[in-house]
């Protein structure tokens, strides 16, 4: 039997054929919109394409982005994936040491840049040895010091708006993601065109986060950090109006797009919804239309999907992944018939956990000794994964292989978690953020939710500090609510509801705001040094 496997030219192509008129909505830097279809994309896909051979960026060259989300990365997405070349998404926010990295660990040949990162890359030309020209994402080059220097609109004028894609096998690399490097140097994951549209296919599901043709899809996640949660290549395939926001991510800015485009899903970390949720309170603004949410990154607090669905009657879908995973590997949706089986507090609960594995996907949990740990709910042990888009080594790291899977080939997440009968995992805490005191196991994720809860915090980080005789205690950075007060006692009792006293943070510190990481989780990292300076 003959069977043909799709790569993603087949997902653009999808789309021209059933939803050519399907829009794609941005809001670009400067604030105007721009909005056109797929099949108005598509052309300007195939021009890029042909600007990609003129520039002679050979089959399997990686092209480097440093952008935001809007239409003209859109077009990358495909163009270059589609055309035999890779697509590596660079994340702007990395520090100095590890955005050179990345560009050189990748090799890039090209780097399509946003006008508002070119100083950012001017800084570390001379790092950028295996680059040999640049893009500028606008329709003019501003004054700069890159060369040789193209706009985007001069590269793509005049071209042809027809392409003959390769046929490729499904197995070819068609994305480099690098992870943050909050551990380390950052590690190369590299993505086939076969794993993305499985990917894809997953998310169309109906206990997952069933995009349909209908909806309107608002991915605010960054287009360079997993694809976006493959959210614009869901969109495509499923022919549903897309929806894009440059770098507008303020609170009063997304409610803003959510009203004006009529959007029904939005993805985002779950800082992001915190937030969006404190501005609709304040402001008296509306997200009516907003149907689900699909939120990640982190844990997401019980309390704000609970927020969530009293104040603004929204579902909060919490989905678990990781770079290595992208888009992700487990989702919380309850599944048909959970709801009448338990109460609400337990349905609750459920939601708040990392979530069942997703088709194409299996987990395990295995204890500090390797074996199989109960699906009870209540043992620890560390989350390993493998799947159909689940990576199996690092891009030429033997190093990171070496501790990153284990010897019969599951991806070690570095995540603690339980697993429960019915399949919810909940991830209770990185294996580097979990602290150990007396012998015991406490989970700052689990802290953290549970202050979260209380009427007057906003968000709080719990870190390890040492003792001398416990060897560490928790220590809580914690950011009230505007106009609220509250104090460490008071705290305490509210977590001596749930937790024995000896998990009880020793220390507060209040804030007037946590720092984030790029890509907006709490800093764990600074707040350590915070205390050790």
């Amino acid at each position: 039997m003959t069977r043909s496997q799709w790569t993603l030219s087949d997902v653009l192509l999808r789309a021209t054929s059933l939803a050519p008129d399907g829009e794609i909505a941005t809001k670009r830097e400067d604030g105007e919109w721009h909005q056109y279809t797929y099949q108005d994309a598509y052309e300007r896909v195939c021009q890029l394409a042909h600007a990609l051979d003129e520039l002679g960026i050979g089959a399997g060259k990686r092209v480097g982005t440093v952008a935001a989300n809007h239409d003209r990365h859109y077009e990358l997405y495909f163009a270059v994936p589609g055309s035999g070349r890779s697509l590596h998404t660079i994340n702007h926010r990395l520090p100095d040491e590890h955005f050179e990295y990345v560009v050189e660990d990748a090799e890039d040949a090209v780097l399509f840049v946003d006008p508002q990162f070119i100083e950012r890359v001017e800084c570390h030309r001379d790092a950028f040895e295996d680059v040999s020209a640049f893009v500028v994402l606008d329709d003019e080059v501003p004054d700069t010091a890159l060369e040789p220097v193209t706009d985007y609109e001069s590269l793509l004028e005049g071209r042809p708006t027809e392409y003959e894609w390769p046929s490729l096998d499904p197995e070819t690399e068609c994305g480099l993601c690098h992870t943050s490097g909050t551990t380390g140097i950052p590690k190369g994951v590299q993505h086939t065109h076969g794993m993305l549209v499985r990917a894809c296919n997953m998310m169309l599901q109906t206990d997952t986060v069933a995009v349909s043709g209908s909806d309107v899809v608002f991915p605010i996640v960054p287009m360079f950090h997993g694809y976006a949660w493959a959210y614009p290549y869901v969109a495509t395939i499923a022919g549903s109006k897309l929806v894009l926001a440059d770098s507008h991510t303020s609170p009063e800015a997304l409610t803003s797009v959510i009203e004006r485009e009529g959007v029904t899903i939005a993805s985002a970390v779950p800082t992001i919804w915190l937030d969006v949720a404190a501005y609709l309170d304040e402001s008296g603004k509306s997200i009516a239309g907003l149907e689900r949410i699909q939120s990640g990154g982190s844990a997401v607090p019980e309390s704000l999907i609970r927020r969530y669905d009293d104040a603004f009657d929204v579902e909060m879908i919490q989905a678990w992944g990781m770079t290595e995973t992208a888009p992700f590997a487990t989702i919380s949706r309850a599944p048909s018939g959970l709801e009448a089986d338990c109460g609400e507090i337990d349905l609750y609960a459920s939601r708040a956990k990392a979530g069942r594995p997703v088709p194409g996907i299996s987990v395990r949990v295995r204890d500090e000794d390797g074996e199989s740990a109960p699906r009870d709910g209540e043992t620890v042990g560390e989350l390993q994964v493998r799947g159909e888009w689940v990576i199996d080594s690092y891009y030429e790291r033997p190093d990171a292989d070496a501790d990153g899977f284990t010897c019969d080939g599951w991806l070690r997440t570095g995540d603690v978690a339980t697993w429960d009968k019915r399949g919810f995992v909940d991830v209770v805490d990185r294996k580097k953020d979990i602290i150990k005191s007396g012998g015991e196991w406490i989970s700052s994720l689990e802290l953290e939710s549970e202050l979260m809860r209380n009427d007057a915090v906003a968000e709080a980080a719990v870190i390890a500090v040492d003792h001398d005789i416990w060897q560490e205690r928790p220590f809580a950075f914690v950011v009230t609510e505007r106009d609220r007060t509250v104090d460490a006692e008071t705290l305490n009792a509210h977590l001596r509801e749930r937790f024995p006293k000896w998990w009880l943070p020793d220390e507060y510190e209040f804030v007037d705001a946590l720092p984030r990481t790029s890509t907006e989780k709490f800093d764990k990292q600074q707040l350590s040094k915070r205390l050790d300076s």
